[in-house]
């Protein structure tokens, strides 16, 4: 294994547990303080909304002054995030403008947490650095892989670590100390990727126009491939915002299940996924090539979304779930491989900050239309839902035949 990926891949998986260590824990916390349930689904959004803020922010300024310097930067943050949470539980009481102060520092944190959180996109950035063509079309899957490791192993810790004597400062202690460890692999383990003669200036431009999508995609000026990738992905991240705020609500009206029965199912969903993008992706790719993967995970992911609304069956449900998990495991590496092979390098930071927001302007604005869809509709909501892979396998596929095959490989 290639040791200069190792900060890279513990970066990685500490962002996805600073976001689902919270999982287990994070509404009894807001009950706790007897806020309103959309309090809850507020902290939720903070953190990616401010993600979409600063992730491709954080991009570009690591492709002017490297990537190093920018994470230590984001994850300093994110460790006196946690420390400003942990301040947050010992605060009195006090309401302002209808909600307890205490709370409100939470608020806060998340978004604190969430705007150092759009490191991502400079942690995949000095992996593209750092690999060959050939090394980044599994990389990716392998850290496809460890964010699903990640999305096992935190709400375990969550929910043990709240039970103790410490409660949920236990939960906050833990991440504090996870993210120190991470902080000193970076100062001490990571070698800068992005020499001093291929970085580019920094283009000075207000944040509010930082804050729009389009107007960043067309200052990029990317190449067709990377403006179809990104309309790809945009359908394909919109449909995973509604997926993932609604799918819980799904499982426990078909089987009934209780708090414990559906922690017990979504850590099989999380071993399915860390599985699927960390070994099947790796395979079908060198088997068939990176774009006919991506095409055939959104014809998955689609497929899956369909068939899981067809049986109450336990067991043939999880077998149709895990078309739609593979669908979305063969799709996620994926889209990262090829936008890291196929843009500017010296505007990779960029790049990948522009990809990682789109994920997260999704996850800030349609998970609350999601969980209120399904609410209204029932399950037949994700027959709609299926639309949007169908929709972006179709502007893929199309763009695969226009631009020509030889180009995407």
């Amino acid at each position: 294994m290639n040791t200069r990926l190792l900060p890279a891949y513990l970066l990685t998986f500490v962002n996805t547990l600073g976001y689902s260590i919270l999982m287990p824990v994070l509404p009894f916390i807001v009950a706790g303080y007897g806020a309103p349930k959309w309090v809850f689904g507020l902290m939720l959004s903070l953190y990616a909304a401010f993600q979409f803020i600063g992730a491709p922010f954080l991009g570009a300024l690591s492709d002017a002054w490297g990537r190093k310097p920018i994470l230590l930067i984001s994850q300093a943050g994110t460790l006196l995030s946690w420390f400003i949470f942990l301040i947050a539980l010992y605060l009195p009481n006090y309401t302002l403008f209808g909600l307890a102060i205490g709370l409100i520092v939470i608020g806060f944190s998340r978004a604190l947490d969430g705007i150092t959180g759009g490191n991502t996109s400079v942690a995949n950035a000095y992996i593209s650095d750092i690999t060959t063509r050939e090394e980044k079309s599994y990389i990716f899957g392998y850290l496809g892989g460890i964010t699903g490791i990640g999305m096992i192993v935190g709400p375990g810790i969550g929910g043990l670590t709240s039970s103790t004597a410490l409660g949920f400062k236990g939960t906050i202690i833990v991440a504090i100390l996870i993210s120190i460890v991470t902080l000193l692999a970076i100062i001490f383990w990571l070698k800068e990727s992005l020499p001093t003669e291929n970085r580019t200036p920094r283009q000075r431009g207000s944040v509010f126009k930082g804050l729009l999508i389009l107007r960043r995609y067309r200052a990029l000026n990317a190449n067709p491939i990377i403006k179809l990738l990104f309309i790809t992905k945009l359908f394909f991240s919109v449909m995973m915002a509604f997926y993932i705020s609604s799918i819980a609500l799904f499982i426990i009206d078909l089987f009934d299940y209780n708090e414990r029965e559906l922690g017990i199912f979504m850590l099989v969903v999380g071993l399915f996924l860390a599985f699927n993008q960390a070994f099947m992706s790796r395979r079908v790719i060198k088997k068939i090539g990176e774009f006919p993967t991506l095409l055939l995970g959104l014809a998955l992911s689609a497929i899956g979304l369909i068939c899981i609304t067809l049986t109450s069956n336990f067991w043939l449900y999880i077998s149709f779930y895990y078309i739609m998990n593979l669908g979305l495991s063969l799709s996620f590496p994926t889209f990262n491989a090829l936008i890291s092979i196929h843009a500017d390098p010296k505007k990779l930071g960029e790049v990948m900050g522009v990809s990682e927001s789109i994920n997260s302007f999704s996850l800030a604005i349609f998970p609350i239309f999601g969980a209120a869809l399904y609410g209204f509709f029932g399950f037949p909501v994700y027959y709609f839902f299926a639309t949007l892979p169908i929709i972006a396998l179709i502007i893929a596929y199309s763009g695969y035949k226009r631009i020509g095959k030889a180009s995407l490989q």
